[in-house]
């Protein structure tokens, strides 16, 4: 199956083509929350390249959350309008899943000899993260490493929301890795694999579909002067 895949649920910005599971093309960008320019751009440039290797997107795949409610918004849409436009199904794929899946690309030579536990985060604001552990996503505020696990084993944690916590986890057994973020390349990967136990969703399901938040979205009153 050839996958178009979007990932924007950090300030990260990514998009790819996957082939049976394998990444062939990826346009990212690192410098900051530019997914509402960046992405069209990235696609645009990903369907010219399809229509040159004469492959034809099957299906749209999409890092659905938690993550940037604003950046969950712009991939979500943008998803979604591609599925409606090219007639084909999306695939919704866990961000917190796409985040492991590139630890474990880039940790494989270091945790080969070990059974390390995976701890992906992506930055919820002040000490809370977006997190999952043992199969089990949730939003936790960070006071120490109880506050997520308890276990004597090797604990790898990474993400957007990794950095802040380096300084609470001092337990040996806890090691911060850096520069490990979701990119859409593993959410073709994910994908590819998704569809072999879930079925994806079709058009006439589409207008139903809404990303992973984890937490509702509270807007804040703006403290602009003149706006309420």
């Amino acid at each position: 199956m050839t996958i178009l895949c979007i990932e924007t649920s950090t300030s990260v910005c990514s998009a790819a083509i996957c082939k049976d599971g394998t990444p062939i093309k990826q346009c990212i960008c690192h410098d900051g929350s530019n997914h509402a320019r960046l992405l069209p751009r990235y696609l645009e440039e990903l369907l010219a390249f399809a229509r040159e290797q004469h492959l034809s997107i099957e299906a749209v795949a999409l890092s659905e959350g938690p993550g940037s409610y604003t950046g969950l918004r712009i991939g979500t849409s943008t998803a979604k309008g591609l599925c409606y436009g090219l007639n084909i199904p999306l695939i919704p794929v866990p961000t917190l899943e796409v985040l492991c899946e590139s630890a474990k690309e880039h940790l494989s030579p270091l945790t080969s000899h070990l059974s390390p536990l995976f701890v992906p985060m992506i930055d919820a604001r002040r000490m809370e993260v977006y997190t999952m552990i043992n199969g089990e996503t949730k939003a936790v505020v960070v006071e120490s490493e109880e506050s997520l696990y308890t276990g004597d084993e090797p604990v790898y944690y990474f993400g957007d929301g990794a950095e802040k916590c380096a300084k609470v986890f001092t337990k040996p057994n806890w090691h911060f890795i850096p520069s490990i973020v979701p990119e859409a390349q593993y959410v073709g990967v994910l994908a590819e694999k998704i569809t072999n136990h879930q079925p994806p969703i079709t058009n006439h399901q589409l207008a139903y579909y809404e990303p992973y938040y984890l937490k509702e979205f509270i807007a804040a009153q703006s403290h602009v002067k003149g706006l309420k």
